[in-house]
């Protein structure tokens, strides 16, 4: 259980790094990149961060099920589904949100969609650094145990 824990605490923490530097460099630097060049710039885009996104996500939400349906001693049972819905939450914006405007602008810039995507991307990374300061604190309750 510990070293789930640390994974789950640590892959967290990684996704809280991503998402800043997406939301504060990468995201709003598309509208750089040149018309001409956009379309194959943002399909590629897509799938590299895929590649290094996606097996870091499902460790988080694995690991964050296998915390809530056995929490370790300790730990209130609530938070940690509270935390489990916080990560379904990021997969549902990213699936349904966020997934979709990267694929409008695979297509052709827009300014609009871009604008969108700025905003709502805040969703997800006020979500994971709200998880990476829970796990934070999850820690802190395991450490003092």
């Amino acid at each position: 259980m510990k070293w789930l824990i640390l994974i789950h605490c640590v892959v967290t923490w990684v996704l809280v790094g991503l998402i800043w530097t997406i939301q504060q460099v990468h995201y709003p630097l598309f509208d750089r990149v040149g018309m001409d060049t956009y379309p194959l710039y943002q399909r590629e885009h897509m799938i590299r961060i895929t590649i290094l996104v996606l097996p870091l996500m499902l460790t988080e939400l694995i690991t964050a099920i296998v915390l809530a349906v056995n929490p370790p001693d300790g730990v209130p049972h609530w938070s940690l589904w509270i935390a489990l819905g916080a990560v379904l939450a990021i997969w549902g914006m990213t699936a349904f949100v966020n997934a979709p405007q990267h694929g409008q602008l695979s297509t052709q810039f827009d300014t609009q969609i871009h604008q969108a995507l700025l905003s709502t991307n805040w969703v997800r990374t006020i979500l994971w650094t709200g998880r990476g300061i829970f796990v934070a604190w999850l820690l802190s309750l395991l450490i003092n145990n």
